[in-house]
C-alpha cells in the first residue's frame, strides 16, 4: 500500500448524459430512458465500504432531485457530495447569468436531498477552461470552497493545455477565493499526458495506470481518480447508429473497468477531495494565484 494520499471523485450522472453522445437524448425524453444509475452505485457503494474508502461524488441536479434516497444512501456512507451541474450542459455553452442559476438550482436540488450544501463544484465535460474564466469568480460567489473542472490537455472535446497540474488557489477582487483541482497529468516530453479518469484509466492496462501513479506520487503529487457509475457496466443499453468513436468511448472495456478499479484501492490510498484540501492546506504545501 502506499504512503501517498490520492484522491477519489465519481461523477455521478446517468449513461445518457455522456458527452460522446450529447444531444442524443433531449432531457424531456430522460425519464423515459431505461436507468442504470442506482444499481451501478451501489455496486461503486459496496467496493467503496469493502476497501475501507471515501470518495467526492460530483452529483448531477436532476440525478438529485429524481433519486433523493440514492444520494441520501451515499452520504450515510461517510461520501463527500459534490455539484455537477443541473442538466449537465457544458459551461462553455452557457454565459454567466445561466451558469449562475444552472448551478444554484443543483446546489438547492442536492441541499433537499441530504440537507448539506455542497462545497465542491466540477463542470460537466471539463467545461471550465479559459474561454470561460468568469465561471471560477461565480462558483466563489456561490459559496463553493473548491472546483475541479481544469484538464490541463489538449483533447477534442475539453481542455486547458496551458492550465496547471498542481492543486493551486485562486483570490479574487472581492475577496473570495476558491481552490482548484485540476485533473492529473504526467509531463512527458513537453507534453501533459492524462492519467487517471475516464476513458484513460478504463482502455489503459493496469501496469500502465499503476506505473504513472507511482511516478507521480514519487513527485509529491496526488492522482486524481474520476469515474463514472456507467463505466463499471458491461450491459448498458446500447444506442444504434455511433461511430466507432463513439462506441469506443462510451462502451469501450467496462468488462474489466471493475476489476482495475479494485486493483487500484488495494495498491494506493485515496480520500476525498474536501478532506486532501484540509492535509494540503495544514501543510502549507501549494501556491497562491490571484485573478
Amino acid at each position: 500500500m502506499s504512503t501517498n494520499l490520492n484522491i477519489l471523485t465519481v461523477d455521478l450522472e446517468e449513461w445518457f448524459v455522456v458527452e460522446a453522445i450529447s444531444g442524443r437524448f433531449p432531457v424531456d425524453d430522460w425519464t423515459e430512458l431505461p436507468s442504470t444509475v442506482v444499481k451501478n452505485c451501489h455496486r461503486l457503494l459496496e467496493l467503496f465500504h469493502q476497501k475501507e474508502v471515501r470518495a467526492t461524488w460530483f452529483v448531477l441536479g436532476w440525478i438529485a432531485d429524481h433519486y433523493p434516497e440514492l444520494i441520501r444512501e451515499i452520504s450515510a456512507y461517510g461520501h463527500e457530495i459534490g455539484c455537477h451541474s443541473y442538466h449537465h450542459v457544458r459551461v462553455d455553452k452557457l454565459g454567466p447569468d445561466i451558469f449562475r442559476e444552472d448551478t444554484r438550482r443543483a446546489m438547492e436540488a442536492i441541499e433537499r436531498a441530504i440537507n448539506v450544501r455542497p462545497s465542491g463544484y466540477r463542470a460537466p465535460s471539463w467545461s471550465i477552461s479559459s474561454a470561460t474564466p468568469w465561471a471560477f469568480e461565480i462558483l466563489a460567489e456561490l459559496g463553493f470552497t473548491y472546483d475541479s473542472s481544469i484538464f490541463p490537455i489538449k483533447h477534442d472535446l475539453y481542455g486547458m493545455p496551458t492550465g496547471p497540474r498542481k492543486m493551486f488557489k485562486m483570490t479574487f477582487r472581492n475577496g473570495r477565493s476558491l481552490y482548484e483541482i485540476p485533473s492529473s497529468t504526467l509531463r512527458i516530453l513537453g507534453r501533459n499526458i492524462p492519467v487517471s479518469g475516464g476513458g484513460y484509466l478504463r482502455h489503459s492496462p493496469y501496469w500502465y495506470t499503476r506505473m504513472m501513479i507511482k511516478r507521480l506520487n514519487k513527485n509529491d503529487m496526488p492522482v486524481m481518480i474520476y469515474l463514472h457509475p456507467w463505466e463499471i457496466d458491461p450491459d448498458l443499453p446500447r444506442i444504434e447508429n455511433l461511430t466507432a468513436v463513439q462506441k469506443f468511448r462510451t462502451y469501450g472495456s467496462t468488462a474489466l473497468f471493475k476489476y482495475k478499479l479494485e486493483r487500484l484501492l488495494n495498491d494506493f490510498d485515496f480520500i476525498n477531495a474536501a478532506d486532501y484540501i484540509t492535509v494540503k492546506t495544514r501543510r502549507k504545501i501549494g501556491f497562491e494565484r490571484s485573478e
